[in-house]
């Protein structure tokens, strides 16, 4: 128990230095790192759908597929080129419905669904991230900003601890037992008031963004990570798995720790284009 407990720390202390860093030295820092999640989740993705409803996927090129979408979502989002940096990911899509023509898969609706969820849920939603951080002024000049990317990972890891305490401790009401049994609305509010505590420091270090603008960002941020956690949760029920992976010892898999940021990307950036860049 304590040797689990121990590994499980040292992972998470790793998996957040890493992060963090990645997101706040560079650029190119935050493009690599993020460019290998963007790859690792759509391979873990595909892993466990290999044969899944008669399923045959290519994990490797559909990976990359979804990696080059982010890098060009990145060069995109900063300016640096054109839309013509799609047109490869175009013919990449365009390449999935053909192949299933040559396949002689035994379920193609099977192999062009589930690739194109893939696509969406794990490459699409991902690379909006790049639109969050980076607003381009001129031209060829990367516009690369941490904050907001800091303000997603933060709350959603504050939110998770806030969730597991007040929930150890007093949750009762059972939030979604059909899909995870252990979590409860205690356990919610808990987290959720922990990330709007939190919120009105990154008010006082960013001050052009107001008070409740804050707010309203760490509630999004929220509640759209436990939709996206208890949709990973109703994905892994579906397959019978307890864990996406063993890529992080004690925690899981890629889908394991990045389910709540995944959701909570897109839905950051509605609110972000809405209530606050408008």
């Amino acid at each position: 128990m304590l040797k689990n407990l121990i590994k499980r720390a040292l992972t998470g202390i790793a998996f957040v230095i890493i992060l963090v860093a990645a997101i706040c030295i560079h650029p190119l820092s935050f493009l690599i790192v993020f460019t290998l999640i963007t790859g690792g989740l759509l391979w873990e993705f595909y892993g466990l759908l290999e044969n899944f409803e008669g399923a045959r996927l290519k994990r490797l090129i559909n990976s990359l597929g979804g990696a080059y979408l982010f890098i060009a979502s990145f060069l995109s989002a900063n300016a640096l080129t054109g839309n013509l940096i799609f047109l490869p990911y175009l013919l990449f899509l365009i390449y999935i419905m053909i192949s299933e023509l040559y396949n002689k898969a035994p379920n193609p609706i099977a192999n062009w669904s589930l690739i194109f969820f893939g696509q969406i849920y794990c490459a699409g939603f991902f690379s909006l991230i790049n639109y969050i951080s980076s607003i381009p002024d001129t031209p060829g000049e990367i516009a690369y900003t941490p904050l907001y990317v800091l303000a997603i990972f933060i709350f959603v890891w504050l939110n998770d601890t806030g969730a597991y305490l007040i929930g150890s401790l007093f949750g009762k009401r059972r939030l979604f037992e059909r899909i995870s049994p252990k979590k409860s609305w205690e356990g919610f509010l808990g987290g959720l008031l922990v990330a709007l505590a939190t919120s009105q420091a990154f008010a006082w270090y960013a001050p052009e963004i107001t008070r409740l603008q804050w707010l309203g960002l760490a509630f999004v941020i929220v509640v759209f990570g436990t939709w996206g956690d208890l949709i990973e949760s109703l994905f892994k029920r579906t397959l019978n798995i307890k864990d996406s992976g063993t890529v992080f010892p004690g925690h899981g898999g890629m889908l394991d720790r990045f389910d709540s940021v995944i959701l909570a990307i897109p839905a950051t950036y509605v609110y972000i284009q809405l209530f606050i860049r408008n």
